[in-house]
């Protein structure tokens, strides 16, 4: 149970008025570089409650009329047919999905900008595809020794080759499907070509975190380290900006090391470098929305455990690795806090100890905590959340919300007829069935209106789930914590 800490109409206001100055201190153009996720920021919006996660998206809505998006994606993602671990869909797939959500909400995405383009088949089906969706499609193409050559990568044989990319907007927005794509190159390749152009234009990085006006060892800022352990981000005080302005910013070791470098490809293409610091390149806001400290503190705290338990599942599955989980325990070292503190935590373990079977438990957003158990009919996440919807909807406990007549014919329609083992309803299917039942049943129908209450939920399991379970999850707005166990000794877990 979170309390609002962040004050989102206020960021909003912020943050698109320090872009506007930040265009017009470069004289009327600007490549903006935005690193992280550009909506859908659920992180954000867990660390710092009352950040809603499409704040960034409704900030460049407010300036869509001066605003373009150019969509980056590496060649080399699409060969490896490289996914978005929270949608679970390739690179390709989500570019195009991200021009639909951008087109859908009114801004103008100008063009795909195909990175370390070096004739790879599956690159030019996907060139292909796009252009034959109307799509405008650039090609940069690897630059050897990059960033280090630089009179070399500053020249018409290193970002010289690159495809120029026609804007017409002001305000050019630089994403990506995901971290490495080449945000970065793109809007120097830019910068490069307006140059010899005659066009005056700037550069400048949207990142949210590190937030670089509170503390390096702030529990938000920590938050970050945890969820990018695996690509080995660590916060570090800017040097160059204590050494400039003579007081400290927070940025992370990426951006410190590659500064110099950037430094001087600045002065190659400008003259001189616009930026003492990396930290002056960035115009991030959030640090100055946050109202209420201590439960900022307590959000992170929160998330940080959800990343431990993310980070352990993943060395369980295979798809992660232990030092990993050695940074976060780390960071919860540092910050004193034990996994047990997540809320669910505990009542999830003791309702396993006490019925020798798999276990779930929620803590719903006004504290309530609500367990499920295993049964006949139902798995232990059904059974949790019939009992959660009950309680939201003033239902009695003991109130069937739905017929076992409803749900058997179901159950043999998965065990005769689909190849399913496990009798028990999945959370879809209970979803589902509790649906059939609101047709004529009032009762259900209360409950099946309680759904949109689960939203901001915190769940654990005492195993680790299906993936249709942990999807639906996803889909309601719960967040999901399991422990690295398997619920069978089973080799294959489907």
């Amino acid at each position: 149970m979170n309390t609002i800490c962040f004050d989102n109409d206020k960021y909003i206001s912020m943050q698109s008025q320090k872009i506007l100055d930040r265009i017009a201190s470069f004289g009327g153009k600007l490549y903006l570089e935005f690193g992280g996720k550009l909506f859908d920021d659920f992180h954000a919006s867990r660390v710092l409650p009352g950040f809603q996660p499409d704040s960034k998206i409704k900030m460049l809505y407010e300036l869509r009329d001066r605003a373009e998006v150019v969509i980056v994606i590496s060649a080399s993602d699409i060969e490896k047919n490289k996914r978005r671990g929270d949608l679970g869909i390739t690179y390709d797939l989500d570019a195009l999905r991200l021009i639909d959500v951008f087109r859908n909400i009114g801004l103008y995405v100008g063009s795909v900008v195909i990175t370390q383009y070096s004739e790879q088949p599956s690159s030019k089906l996907f060139q292909k595809r796009l252009e034959n969706l109307g799509i405008k499609v650039y090609r940069h193409y690897p630059i050897e020794n990059y960033p280090y050559d630089i009179p070399h990568i500053v020249s018409d044989e290193g970002f010289g080759r690159n495809e120029y990319i026609e804007t017409t907007r002001e305000l050019v927005v630089i994403t990506a499907p995901g971290p490495g794509s080449g945000k970065m190159a793109t809007c120097l390749s830019q910068l490069y070509h307006e140059h010899k152009r005659g066009i005056r234009a700037g550069y400048a990085k949207f990142e949210t975190f590190p937030i670089w006006n509170i503390p390096l060892s702030h529990p938000v800022n920590l938050a970050y380290e945890a969820a990018t352990a695996d690509m080995g981000d660590v916060n570090m005080i800017d040097p160059y900006h204590l050494e400039a302005y003579g007081f400290s910013a927070v940025n992370y070791n990426r951006d410190i090391e590659i500064f110099p470098v950037l430094k001087v490809m600045f002065e190659q293409i400008y003259g001189e470098s616009p930026y003492k610091s990396p930290t002056d390149m960035g115009v991030n806001m959030a640090g100055n929305c946050i109202f209420d400290n201590e439960a900022a503190k307590k959000a992170s705290y929160q998330e940080i455990i959800r990343r431990y338990y993310a980070a352990v599942c993943a060395v369980r599955q295979g798809l992660g690795e232990k030092t990993e989980v050695q940074k976060i325990e780390l960071i919860m070292s540092k910050l004193g806090i034990k996994k047990e503190m997540r809320p669910p935590v505990l009542p999830a373990l003791a309702k396993a100890a006490e019925t020798d079977a798999p276990a779930v438990a929620i803590e719903l957003t006004d504290g309530k905590i609500i367990t499920g158990k295993t049964s006949e009919l139902l798995g232990t996440c059904s059974a949790m959340l019939l009992n959660s919807l009950k309680y939201l909807a003033g239902i009695d406990d003991s109130t069937l919300l739905i017929s076992p007549t409803v749900i058997e014919p179901i159950q043999v329609l998965k065990t005769e007829h689909m190849g399913n083992r496990n009798p028990r309803l999945h959370m879809d299917e209970t979803l589902i069935a509790l649906a059939v039942s609101a047709a004529s049943d009032e009762t259900a129908a209360l409950a099946l209106a309680q759904l949109p209450k689960l939203a901001g939920a915190e769940a654990h399991s005492t195993v680790l789930l299906s993936r249709v379970d942990e999807n639906v999850f996803k889909k309601l707005g719960v967040n999901l914590t399991c422990e690295p166990q398997y619920q069978t000794q089973k080799l294959y877990h489907g």
